[in-house]
């Protein structure tokens, strides 16, 4: 049983980590700051029940993701449900012709990314359903395993990994409409080396 006393010193470097995992989340400053303020008060309250030598960061963002989903379930009473199965795996690198064009250094996504800017990343991972948004930022972006994805939004690990792909390829796909949008596709040499 974890101290209370000591709950300022041990979360509060979490802090901004949080603020940037809730501003992804809600989109929005002001709720961010809300919602990471009610994560913290809902921590101290439970701090108690915390058991000491277990991962304090995935147990703060248990609370920050739990409270995120019943705030958004309050606002809107089912979350969006978008079938993501017409999207292809490897959707970018099957577009850009598979191994035959990539650079033995680089990846074709890794070509196409380098001229996205940050903001279209951005808007493209808050376009994504929020059920694949919330688990491709715990992966992708906060590194949480698979294993604590699951134990933050209190889902099976077959149903994290799922989430995880289809929010990946969704991202991808969005990603690649920007591209084409802005001629960034990667140049393809020819096999005779012109």
């Amino acid at each position: 049983m974890a101290d209370p006393a000591g709950f300022a010193e041990q979360a509060m470097p979490y802090m901004s980590a949080l603020y940037a995992a809730a501003l992804r989340m809600t989109r929005n400053p002001t709720d961010a700051e809300d919602l990471v303020q009610e994560t913290f008060l809902r921590a101290y309250r439970g701090f108690e029940g915390f058991r000491e030598g277990t991962n304090l960061k995935a147990w703060l963002y248990k609370i920050l993701t739990n409270t995120f989903i019943n705030q958004y379930r309050a606002k809107k009473r089912r979350p969006e449900q978008v079938d993501l199965d017409d999207v292809e795996d490897f959707y970018i690198f099957r577009r850009l012709g598979g191994l035959e064009a990539a650079d033995a250094t680089r990846t074709p996504e890794a070509e196409v990314l380098e001229g996205i800017p940050d903001s279209e990343v951005k808007d493209a991972l808050e376009s994504i359903p929020e059920q694949f948004r919330m688990a491709v930022i715990l992966a992708d972006v906060e590194g949480f395993s698979y294993k604590e994805i699951a134990d933050i939004l209190d889902v099976p690990i077959g149903t994290v990994m799922s989430r995880i792909h289809r929010g990946r390829r969704a991202l991808q796909k969005k990603l690649w409409d920007y591209a084409e949008r802005n001629n960034l596709r990667p140049r393809v040499e020819s096999a005779t080396g012109g």
